[in-house]
This record gives structure tokens, C-alpha cells and sequence, in this order.
């Protein structure tokens, strides 16, 4: 079998099967050229052998939400802050404060790739500001990366801490999105095979409805998808309420883009959301006669105690749901517990959310929504990306249900190794695209340089250690 890698005697592999994904025990896994070639026993020899003995063997997750050039940054700063006058969302007050510069980007990117190769993400959806460089480091990362550059009509931001301002382009952002396209088209195009593109106005109240009706004919016509931020927050929903005298799923529904194809980024305040109190609408079944995705990041929201209404009953209906990771840590499994665990407080049920669905929403499902049937699965005809975890390690022993120990409890201590198209891209933990402790510490110089700067930006002249103060008084 010429060019043949087998993974031998795995104790567990998530093979998919008959449209699903199953269990099989003590298989092979044979793949070449960058895709799988067989699942179960292999009886001839391979060109290269890996003994799959205390392995999990499992498909690479797919992130459909993720912001690599600014979360890691901010890490110890927005943990636990929020705009008590602006419905504790830290979106407008703090955010735009406290960010990160060229190097202190580069540096967010790196760390961003490396964290989610290391919590078995193979495809990711980047949602960031472009700037130069930023294609190179997607095909150094090893990633199946989708570019979404995002762009917008105006920037928010608030003169005293309870009102959200916003600042208008002359020409709606046509300029941005003209600049935002050409990278998507470079990502369809990079030699590297591993890239592709979406189109991402960034958020329903930062467009002008021809922004976001253009932009999804341009995705349309590129046969990709587009996603926007939506219903995200509170003062979001009231400032399109109070615009347009409709809720920002029926706005976009008025817009056309209410429609397969299209990702709604978090959708968590529709109008049946208990702290909305609009009933005039019906946004649950708008959504789920629309096709529309929904991405779900949970972990960002529940440090400020917001959760969707829930997860679970988005999936049993038929929403399409993805999973990202929108905040640090840039840690896929945790965001899978965390669904999990959100979606059981909120409904006070725990049959409302079970393991299978929300990693079926981070495979099969966040494929489905990219428009791809080769990833996200393990069987013959599939890319190659590949995950395999150490049931021996402590964390996840001991072993009933390999998946459950991986997601309730071991997360991404207990990943080993990652293939993506057959290429090994995480050895014994570790990311081999970057140099992790050299990017560590470029991240902290440059969280440095923001604190500096925070004063400066902020409408109160507040340090950044008076916005966000330390767990104990410094002496």
C-alpha cells in the first residue's frame, strides 16, 4: 500500500457510518494522499505504522467562529467585566480600549492557531480585520482556515458608559468591502489548498441594510457563505428595535439574508428571550423556516451570566448550529462543555442538550454549514484530519465513554496528536507551526503596551487597572 499511513489497534475510533457518527473499537485507520482510505482492520502492511493502543482516534473539530488577532490578548483583562449600565456586555465600553498593535496581532494570531490545533481544530472560520501577512500565517499554521475578513458602515463606541454611539463612513463601507472580497478571493486562490473564504459583514448594527444585502450577493455569487454578528446583545436588539421597529432577526428577514447560506454569529436575544420582553415577534420560528445557521460560542457570554434560550431546543428544531470559539481560550472542547452545561442550567433539564448533539454541531454540523461532506467525519473519501488522544492520561481515566472524559473532563490535556490532510501538524501536545513561547511572550509585551494606551482611549480616563481591577489589592 504505497504512501499508506495506518493508525493500528486504536481502542476507539468515531468512524462515521450510515450518515452518523459511531463508535468502533480496537480499528484501523488508513489514510494517503490526505484522505481516509479505510476504517476497521487493515491486513497489509503501511508505508508508515502508528500504534493506536490507549488512543481515541477522532475526527478534527470545526470552528465556525473565531476572532484570532485580539482575544488572546485579553486574557486576565475581560474575564470578569462587563457594562453594568450597558446590560453587562462588555462590547462598547472596554473592547475597543484595549487592544492589541501590529506585533501584539501577529502574536495574538500565533497563540490563537496554536490553542485550537491543541484542542483538536482542524477547520476554522477567522474572523478578523485583515492586515498584511495575515493569508501567510494561515498556510504556515497547517489549519484549514476559511478567511473571513470582516467590515463594516460605521464603528461604535460610547462619550459616558451608557449610551452607544455609532460613527458613519461616508460611502457605507463600500471601500472596506471592496478590500475585504479581494481577500477572500486570495484565500479561494492560495496555492496552499487549505484556504477558503466567507464573507462577514461584522455586525447587523455597524451595516447599512445594502451593506449587508450586497454582501450577500457577493457571497452568493462566489458560491460562499456569509456571516454577520447578530443578536448578540441587548443594546443591540433595543438599537435595531428602536431603528427599524423590528428585531434583528426580522430585519435581516426583511433584508433577504434570512436564508440558507447565511450564518448568524451567537442569535441569542430572539424575542422570546426571557430579558427581552417583546412578543410581538416570532423569531424562533422565523429561524427555523429561514435555513439560517446559527454560530454558538457560549464560553464568552457566560462570563457576563448570558446564555442562550437554549442550544438544545435550537437543535432539536432544526436550526443548523455550529460551534466557535469567540474568546481565549482559544480551547474547543471547553466550548462544547461549557454548551453543554449552559444549555442543562438554563432549560433545568439535562436531557435538553446531550454529548452527541453539540459534537455532532462541531463536526458534521459546522461541515454543513461551510458546505463541505469531507471534513468533519472519519470515513473513506474524507480529508484526512485527524485527532488522537491519550485515554491513558490521567484526566480522562477512567475510560467508559472516551468522548465524555475528553469533553466533561480532560479537554485539550489529553490530545496527542493532530493530521490534517495527513500532515502531522500537533505532536505530543504541541503545535509545530510556531514557536509557542516566543509568541507567549510577544503577547505580553504587547498586553503591556495596551495598558499604557488604555487611559488615553477611555471617555473616563480610567487606567486599565481601575476599569478592570486586579483579583487582590498590589502592594
Amino acid at each position: 500500500m504505497p504512501g499508506t499511513t495506518v493508525i493500528r489497534n486504536a481502542d476507539w475510533v468515531v468512524a462515521f457510518e450510515d450518515g452518523r457518527h459511531v463508535y468502533k473499537k480496537n480499528a484501523d485507520v488508513a489514510f494517503a494522499d490526505g484522505v481516509v482510505t479505510h476504517i476497521g482492520r487493515v491486513d497489509h502492511a503501511a508505508d508508515t505504522e502508528i500504534d493506536g493502543s490507549g488512543r481515541l482516534i477522532m475526527p478534527g473539530l470545526v470552528n465556525i467562529h473565531s476572532h484570532p488577532t485580539s482575544e488572546a490578548m485579553n486574557k486576565g483583562f475581560l474575564d470578569e467585566l462587563g457594562s453594568p449600565k450597558l446590560y453587562m456586555s462588555s462590547l462598547y465600553e472596554f473592547m475597543p480600549l484595549f487592544r492589541p498593535d501590529e506585533e501584539g496581532r501577529r502574536a495574538c494570531v500565533e497563540v490563537t492557531y496554536s490553542e485550537l490545533l491543541q484542542s483538536g481544530v482542524t477547520t476554522l472560520v477567522d474572523l478578523s480585520i485583515p492586515f498584511e501577512g495575515w493569508l501567510d500565517l494561515m498556510a504556515q499554521s497547517g489549519l484549514r482556515v476559511v478567511a473571513a475578513p470582516m467590515y463594516r458602515s460605521a464603528r461604535w463606541y460610547t462619550r459616558n458608559g451608557h449610551v452607544v454611539d455609532y460613527e458613519w463612513v461616508d460611502d457605507g463601507g463600500r471601500a472596506v468591502m471592496d478590500e475585504a472580497l479581494a481577500y477572500v478571493d486570495a484565500a479561494v486562490a492560495h496555492p496552499c489548498g487549505r484556504l477558503s473564504g466567507m464573507v462577514a459583514p461584522a455586525q447587523i448594527d455597524t451595516c447599512t441594510g445594502d451593506l449587508i444585502a450586497d454582501s450577500f450577493a457577493a457571497a452568493q455569487e462566489r458560491g460562499l457563505t456569509m456571516q454577520i454578528h447578530a443578536a448578540q446583545s441587548i443594546v443591540e436588539f433595543h438599537e435595531i428595535t428602536r431603528r427599524h421597529g423590528k428585531t434583528p432577526v426580522e430585519w435581516l428577514d426583511d433584508l433577504g439574508v434570512l436564508r440558507a447560506g447565511a450564518v448568524i454569529g451567537h442569535g441569542i436575544f430572539l424575542n422570546d428571550h426571557p430579558w427581552v420582553h417583546w412578543p410581538q415577534a416570532d423569531d424562533f420560528a422565523t429561524l427555523k423556516a429561514s435555513g439560517t445557521a446559527v454560530a454558538h460560542c457560549p464560553t464568552v457570554f457566560q462570563r457576563r451570566g448570558i446564555t442562550m434560550n437554549t442550544v438544545g431546543r435550537y437543535i432539536r428544531n432544526g436550526i443548523p448550529v455550529g460551534v466557535g470559539t469567540d474568546t481565549y481560550p482559544h480551547n474547543m472542547l471547553e466550548e462544547l462543555r461549557n454548551a453543554l452545561t449552559n444549555s442543562r442550567v438554563i432549560s433545568g433539564d439535562p436531557f435538553d442538550l446531550r454529548t452527541s448533539d453539540i459534537f455532532n454541531a462541531a463536526t458534521i454540523g459546522g461541515a454543513a454549514i461551510l458546505g463541505r461532506e469531507d471534513i468533519g467525519r472519519l470515513a473513506p473519501g474524507a480529508k484526512a484530519d485527524i485527532v488522537s488522544v491519550d485515554i491513558t492520561d490521567r484526566a480522562m481515566m477512567p475510560v467508559r465513554d472516551p468522548l465524555r472524559s475528553l469533553i466533561y473532563v480532560a479537554a485539550e490535556r489529553a490530545v496527542r496528536d493532530v493530521y490534517i490532510g495527513g500532515e502531522q501538524v500537533v505532536k505530543d501536545g504541541v503545535a509545530l507551526a510556531f514557536d509557542i513561547p516566543d509568541a507567549l511572550s510577544r503577547l505580553q509585551a504587547a498586553q503591556r503596551r495596551a495598558e499604557e494606551q488604555f487611559a488615553r482611549l477611555d471617555f473616563a480616563g480610567r487606567t486599565h487597572d481601575e476599569a478592570s481591577p486586579y483579583t487582590f489589592g498590589v502592594r
